[in-house]
């Protein structure tokens, strides 16, 4: 089967397209055929041997899709072949099928438009994960998101403001932060041009906010601590900066404030009944049209590289797509 294939680990460029051996369904597992793949900034650390976990070489890299499931392994029970859905696969997802274990694989009804599903599952999953269980995120709250018009930051905007939260959105561009209002934010900062921690007491009366959704890290993380209010809790989300920041204890003390991490992939892993119920809400909502997801870019899978580059380089605005089959035949 065609997929993208990681050699070593090395930059993105290097990244290329060849044959794989076609994946099996084994115990446990469901065997999907993709349509689409979702990129993550995770997903270009991954292939730099820069991220936290490193698999071993040679493998397929792409940590979420939508598809068709097309055989399911021995064990396995309330999937079909046939049945659409969504995945979290961690890697494997940049091919044409993927064999995903049944906890992470989730039923998507048959109306769902597989592109804009492909790109929800990571954003949208990590998202109402941070703000619904590790900040436990109250209608009338006020909830700082950082890098507001990235993939993570739209949803916790869309989720927040669904959840009843006051949404301040901060972005580093007029058109990013125009694209934040659009999504729910009630006011924005542009932190290119404006002190962050200032526009905050102006705009929260000196109080500060109750939740800031970090998934910046570097400088900025210290500035999210510093404008907490009494009781807040800063959300650990990810180092789209580059570098991880050390956290000064005393202010989260002389706060009574929290800083939480939040890493969604292991917590599916370790509690996927509950982050099952978590996605029914999403699909849910989906659906229903109460949120939407943003697809900034849809590449072809033989352009990989460009499209991570796309998400790595901080040009997205919105999720960023590999197209990688129709529905009208396997592409094989």
């Amino acid at each position: 089967m065609k997929a993208v294939l990681c050699r070593s680990f090395a930059p993105i460029e290097e990244l290329g397209i060849g044959v794989a051996d076609e994946p099996e369904a084994t115990a446990g597992t469901v065997l999907i055929d993709v349509h689409a793949a979702g990129v993550n900034f995770p997903d270009g650390l991954i292939v730099q041997g820069k991220y936290q976990t490193k698999p071993a070489l040679p493998f397929v890299p792409g940590s979420e899709l939508a598809g068709i499931v097309a055989v399911i392994g021995d064990g396995v029970t309330g999937f079909s072949p046939g049945d659409h859905v969504v995945a979290f696969s961690g890697t494997g997802g940049f091919a044409e099928r993927v064999a995903v274990p049944a906890k992470q694989v989730f039923h998507l009804p048959a109306a769902a438009d597989l592109t804009i599903a492909a790109g929800m599952l990571i954003t949208y999953g990590t998202s109402y994960h941070a703000l619904k269980d590790r900040a436990s995120l109250k209608s009338g709250e006020t909830l700082l998101v950082l890098g507001a018009a990235g993939g993570v930051g739209l949803a916790a905007i869309e989720l927040g403001a669904l959840m009843g939260a006051r949404v301040i959105a901060a972005a580093s561009t007029p058109d990013k932060l125009a694209l934040a209002r659009e999504y729910g934010a009630a006011e924005t900062i542009d932190y290119s041009s404006e002190d962050l921690r200032e526009r905050v007491k102006e705009l929260t009366g000196g109080k500060g906010v109750d939740v800031a959704y970090d998934p910046v890290g570097g400088a900025m993380t210290l500035t999210a601590i510093k404008s907490l209010a009494w009781g807040g809790r800063h959300l650990i989300v990810g180092f789209a900066s580059g570098d991880i920041p050390d956290i000064p204890a005393n202010l989260l003390l002389l706060k009574s404030a929290a800083s939480i991490g939040v890493l969604w992939g292991n917590s599916l892993r370790a509690d996927p009944e509950h982050h099952a119920a978590n996605i029914d809400d999403l699909i849910g909502w989906l659906m229903a049209g109460r949120i939407r997801p943003s697809i900034d870019a849809v590449f072809p899978l033989d352009r990989a590289g460009e499209a991570l580059n796309h998400v790595m380089k901080r040009r997205a605005r919105g999720k960023v797509i590999l197209a990688v089959k129709s529905l009208e035949g396997d592409g094989r």
